[in-house]
C-alpha cells in the first residue's frame, strides 16, 4: 500500500476513482462537488440524476457513498460520498465521517480499485474543523487496510490541509509520499 499527500485539483488525477465530497442530492454543488460535476461533464450529472430518481429519492444518506462513471474526468469512476455537516460535534459527526471513509474503502475494495484519490471530506462548505476531520480520515483508512487500494492519495485543496495531513501521518509513524505519481 502506498499513501500520497498532494495539494492540487482532484479533477486532474488519473486514478481508478476519485472521491466526490457530495451533498445528499447528488446533483452538484460547491467546492469539490461542483468541480467534479463541471469538469466531469453531463454524463456524471445524468448518472446522478438516475441514481437519485431510482435508488435515493430522499437523497444519499450521510456517511454513505455511491458510484458513477468518471465522465470526462481522467479518473475512470467517481465515488460520491456524503459527509456530515458540522453542527458543533454533538450530532454524531465523527462517527458519520468515519462511516463515510469506511464505505468509500469498502466500495473501492468491492470494485477492485487499485488507486483512489480522496479529498478532505466535510471540511469545505460543510464546515467540519480540519484539525478534527484529518485524524478521522487517516485513522479510518489505516484501520481498514483490508479494504485499502494499492495507492491512495489524500488530495488537499490548500497548503494548510496538506501540512495537517503530513503532520498527522508523521505523528502516527506512517510513511507517505509527497505529490503523486502517474497511476
Amino acid at each position: 500500500m502506498e499513501i500520497y499527500v498532494w495539494k492540487g485539483d482532484i479533477t486532474s488525477i488519473q486514478a481508478d476513482a476519485v472521491v466526490n465530497a457530495a451533498n445528499s442530492s447528488l446533483m452538484g454543488g460547491g467546492g469539490v462537488d461542483g468541480a467534479i460535476h463541471r469538469v466531469g461533464g453531463p454524463k456524471i450529472a445524468e448518472e446522478c440524476r438516475i441514481l437519485k430518481l431510482k435508488k435515493y429519492p430522499n437523497g444519499l444518506p450521510t456517511g454513505q457513498c455511491t458510484l458513477t462513471s468518471g465522465g470526462q474526468l481522467p479518473a475512470k469512476y467517481v465515488i460520491h460520498a456524503v459527509g456530515p455537516v458540522w453542527k458543533g460535534g454533538e450530532f454524531w459527526e465523527a462517527s458519520l465521517l468515519e462511516s463515510c471513509y469506511k464505505n468509500i474503502l469498502q466500495l473501492a475494495h468491492e470494485r477492485g480499485f487499485e488507486s483512489i484519490a480522496v479529498p478532505s471530506i466535510s471540511t469545505g462548505i460543510f464546515a467540519y474543523p480540519k484539525e478534527q476531520a484529518t485524524p478521522i480520515a487517516i485513522k479510518t483508512v489505516l484501520d481498514h487496510k483490508e479494504h485499502f487500494p494499492r495507492k491512495i492519495v489524500f488530495v488537499c485543496f490548500d497548503k494548510e490541509s496538506k501540512d495537517l495531513y503530513e503532520e498527522t501521518l508523521k505523528n502516527l509513524g506512517v510513511s507517505f509520499k509527497e505529490g503523486i505519481l502517474s497511476f
